[in-house]
């Protein structure tokens, strides 16, 4: 495995992330979910993705359980809150802590920062970010994020308002894959950003939902090679099953270095392929795929 700094953490975290999402669905039963989360770390993958309102926190509860007999000691744990207040942030932290059934939290999120006035709640006096701050101060936690992907310029404005509290995240969590550049581009506005703050960088839906697997266009491990070969520290991907465990394994074996030295609004100017159409040109057809990939994701995958 692969493994990348997380930001300015001093963390070592695995380059492929797996995402805790697929892990609570009802296709997926506890015993496979447990043996695909012990089966990853073995075989080094480090850094686990959740969220307290994956699948009514039966995500949180089976990682927990596949968290005993020391695979805790071997693994970056990450999970996510929706409350934007203090104490209903407090609420889902301790929460998360007793189904996860581990005393701190490597790496918690503010979830799905996705309207433009999320990042002024958050930061109120009495909003989320003072429960995460406590949080950190009492163990509970050890680092702090945020995840969203609707619109790169709300990225930025949670940025914005963070330092002018005087607060730094440690990392940031997007929407990172082949059709990114076309609309509303995280990799074009906030990456670098990011990477110039030395803030730790979580890409998600390198596949976009399986929508660029459709396309016939783009294969999984095409995907994951783009997200991986851009300035991120963890590319978290779904995995519901063996096989795609195996996939994800595969890619990482295959993925090309990295050029640390290149700059990323420079360097992937990639598009895939698309067919012309009936109803407009090549042009029209990405960017409604785009608006697509924007638009699609209110709950997380690869």
């Amino acid at each position: 495995m692969i493994y990348r700094m997380l930001g300015s953490t001093g963390e070592k975290v695995s380059a492929i992330g797996l995402g805790g999402w697929h892990l609570g669905l009802k296709t997926v039963d506890e015993k496979l979910a447990i043996r695909i989360v012990r089966s990853a770390i073995d075989r080094g993958i480090n850094f686990l993705d959740n969220s307290w309102d994956y699948n009514e926190g039966e995500s949180e509860l089976r990682m927990g359980k596949a968290l005993g007999d020391g695979y805790r000691d071997r693994a970056f744990v990450m999970t996510k809150i929706d409350g934007r207040s203090r104490k209903e942030a407090a609420k889902q932290l301790d929460e998360s802590l007793r189904r996860l059934n581990i005393d701190y939290i490597d790496l918690v999120q503010h979830h799905e920062i996705i309207r433009f006035e999320d990042p002024d709640r958050i930061f109120h006096a009495d909003g989320a970010n003072a429960a995460l701050v406590e949080g950190r101060a009492a163990g509970k936690l050890r680092y702090i994020g945020f995840t969203g992907h609707k619109d790169p310029r709300i990225h930025l404005h949670m940025l914005e308002v963070a330092e002018g509290n005087g607060f730094r995240f440690d990392t940031v969590q997007m929407p990172l894959n082949v059709m990114d550049a076309h609309y509303r581009s995280f990799e074009r506005q906030v990456v670098p950003e990011l990477v110039k703050l030395k803030i730790g960088i979580l890409g998600m839906k390198s596949m976009a939902n399986g929508i660029l697997l459709k396309s016939k266009t783009v294969t999984p491990t095409e995907c994951l090679h783009y997200a991986l070969n851009l300035p991120t520290s963890v590319v978290i991907t779904g995995i519901d099953s063996m096989e795609i465990l195996d996939q994800a394994f595969a890619a990482k074996l295959a993925t090309p270095p990295r050029r640390a030295s290149s700059s990323p609004s420079r360097r992937h100017q990639f598009s895939m392929p698309l067919p012309q159409t009936p109803s407009g040109s090549a042009t029209n057809h990405r960017k409604s795929a785009s608006w697509c990939l924007a638009e699609s994701a209110e709950r997380p995958t690869a």
